[in-house]
């Protein structure tokens, strides 16, 4: 594991996240009393890092990602972020905790009768209050704003456009243009090049990092995009079955084949798709 750098931001000690049920189903022969997405994990991550996640589907990325997010509670183990405890705190603690992450879905969950504009500058709503967030539902506070975001995605010509006339790969990059309305130091992204053409999905992983490198924020990206991780990421994490199989900052071909091989059970695909239906953002804010 590469040597910490800077202020540690985020620790994960020995963290499990459960499979919904499991504890209240019958063992399953060779997988022990109760099966995880994720299992014992370590790691640490310092203040400005940029690292992807790679590895098979279902291997537990997205879960991993949302766990992050604080949308996941851990079955066992410590999750630790800016120097607190997540799940010790009080839930209007963790709620403020949660204004300093962003989190991007591959699928943003934006309202399909709202206008770009509107969409966009939703990045701010986490510090926003009441009042500020109605008044932009009615007029659009600061168009300039989220004008200059859409334009480092090439997008800028869809401000006025209604999200549900948008293809899927520019409703993608209408959610990250959110993040660039935000002030997160941690930006967590899932699968943000898996509707992009190759051009565009080079653009869109190079504004993401010169953004997270501008702010000094921690960028966490998963990608099955391999090639790209490795050109373009100094520290890669593979995950498979819920657990880190490597995590380096030089990954050759023979980890990756190792990483890969007799990958796709549909058991484990099952197992992950059905946690990702179920995250908890009862107490977060409205940023993703």
């Amino acid at each position: 594991m590469p040597a910490v750098m800077a202020t540690v931001q985020l620790r994960l000690q020995q963290l499990s996240v459960a499979f919904p049920g499991a504890a209240h189903t019958a063992p399953v022969a060779g997988q022990g009393q109760q099966q995880y997405l994720l299992e014992s994990l370590n790691l640490t991550v310092a203040q400005g890092e940029q690292i992807a996640i790679i590895g098979p589907s279902g291997a537990g990325k997205t879960t991993l990602l949302h766990t992050l997010a604080a949308a996941h509670q851990p079955a066992s183990g410590q999750f630790q972020f800016m120097d607190h405890d997540v799940w010790a705190l009080s839930h209007t603690a963790r709620h403020a905790l949660r204004r300093h992450l962003f989190l991007a879905p591959q699928t943003p969950p934006l309202p399909v009768r709202q206008r770009v504009v509107t969409a966009v500058l939703a990045g701010r709503l986490p510090h926003w209050t009441l009042s500020q967030a109605l008044r932009n539902l009615i007029k659009p506070t600061d168009p300039l704003a989220a004008w200059q975001a859409l334009q480092r995605f090439d997008l800028q010509h869809k401000l006025y456009a209604r999200v549900d006339k948008l293809s899927g790969g520019e409703r993608q990059r209408c959610g990250l243009a959110r993040l660039l309305l935000s002030d997160a130091s941690l930006l967590l992204v899932d699968e943000p090049l898996s509707a992009l053409d190759p051009t565009l999905a080079l653009q869109t992983l190079n504004t993401l990092q010169q953004e997270a490198k501008q702010r000094n924020a921690t960028l966490i990206c998963s990608l099955h995009q391999v090639e790209l991780a490795r050109q373009h990421f100094t520290r890669i994490i593979g995950l498979r079955a819920g657990k880190v199989l490597f995590d380096s900052n030089k990954v050759d071909d023979q980890m990756i084949a190792d990483l890969y091989r007799n990958a796709g059970s549909p058991q484990q695909q099952s197992l992950d798709m059905t946690a990702l239906d179920q995250p908890d953002f009862s107490d977060a804010p409205r940023c993703f």
